[in-house]
């Protein structure tokens, strides 16, 4: 049998190079495994948590992500692609599972902390908000998920459903299966001020920006800030620009020479982005020329998410049937 999986991302903005070096190419290689039944959300109801206040711009930002994916090589005839909202048995597992996770599992969440932290220009002292592991746990578990892709950083996210689907199971028999680790390299990608590329911090390359606006980001990126002159002796390894280029430059005696030069103060910052620049604008000119043919393509793109709700829902359906027989409601039609 396939092993089962989910995988989903909240709609809050166009997709940065950092999603594509680490979660969508992992869920390229697993959708193109025959091992795996791969179903993406894009999860709307998770945007609502942090941009309740500015719901207009969900509908949008799913589009834009449906289209990075696309783009990038998601292939809605080798994995299940949907919105979560399609799918309304999201919301009632997530009320179901909500009724027995204890406060101090929320409360203790590492992402929580750090959100509210880093996140300043939003309210988020909402009941949504704390809640969010909970609706993650019930996307996991609605699909009986065997495995979930995460990188190492973000394995306690997955511990948090597996011990919700241990707790539901001890209520009300073996409905759901505690998901395996399926741990995925995650390259480090810097955004433009040297932090991790998050849209949260405005710091990203988006897979949608334009030769130019592309450019523009590489060549204002910050650098070893001992370099004040080219002529200044640098070090590779405290170089944002460096650590993209271990992800996205495969010539391995060029990123030598560079790495040689920087060390000598032989060449320039410019010099190592223009470098740089020539190796993303390769990779990425495929995936611009997929995101424009789907651009163009309202229709396809509608058929593409109503079909694959109407996959999920069958799945879905299965799973609600059974928590509500363990939990013991009355029998629904």
């Amino acid at each position: 049998m396939k092993l089962r999986t989910f995988s989903g991302m909240r709609p809050t903005g166009k997709l940065h190079l950092g999603h594509m070096a680490g979660a969508l190419s992992n869920w390229i290689k697993l959708q193109e495994d025959p091992g795996y039944d791969c179903f993406y959300g894009i999860v709307d109801w998770h945007a609502m948590m942090s941009d309740y206040a500015n719901s207009s711009v969900i509908k949008g930002n799913c589009r834009e992500v449906l289209l990075d994916w696309l783009a990038v090589g998601l292939d809605p005839e080798k994995s299940t692609i949907f919105v979560q909202s399609h799918v309304p048995e999201h919301a009632e597992l997530s009320l179901a599972l909500g009724m027995v996770t204890p406060l101090g599992w929320l409360q203790r969440n590492p992402t929580y902390k750090e959100q509210i932290l880093n996140i300043q220009n939003k309210d988020l002292s909402t009941f949504g908000f704390l809640g969010y592991p909970v609706l993650m746990a019930a996307d996991i578990l609605l699909y009986r998920s065997s495995v979930v892709p995460v990188g190492e950083d973000q394995s306690a996210h997955l511990e948090i459903t597996r011990e919700i689907a241990r707790r539901f199971n001890n209520f009300y028999g073996e409905v759901f299966p505690e998901p395996d680790i399926l741990l995925t390299p995650t390259p480090k990608v810097p955004g433009t001020d040297g932090r991790k590329m998050s849209k949260s911090y405005g710091n990203s390359i988006n897979i949608a920006d334009t030769e130019k606006e592309m450019w523009d980001k590489l060549r204002t990126m910050m650098t070893d800030p001992a370099r004040e002159r080219k002529t200044d002796p640098g070090d590779p390894d405290k170089c944002p620009v460096w650590d993209i280029h271990k992800v996205f430059n495969h010539d391995e005696e060029e990123k030598a020479d560079l790495a040689s030069g920087c060390r000598a103060g032989s060449i320039g910052c410019v010099q190592c982005k223009k470098a740089l620049k020539e190796h993303v604008v390769s990779m990425m000119t495929p995936i611009w020329e997929r995101r424009a043919y789907y651009e163009s393509r309202q229709e396809t793109l509608d058929d593409i998410l109503w079909n694959g709700a109407d996959k999920a829902r069958v799945v879905a359906r299965e799973t609600m049937d059974a928590v509500l027989e363990g939990i013991g409601f009355v029998p629904r039609r």
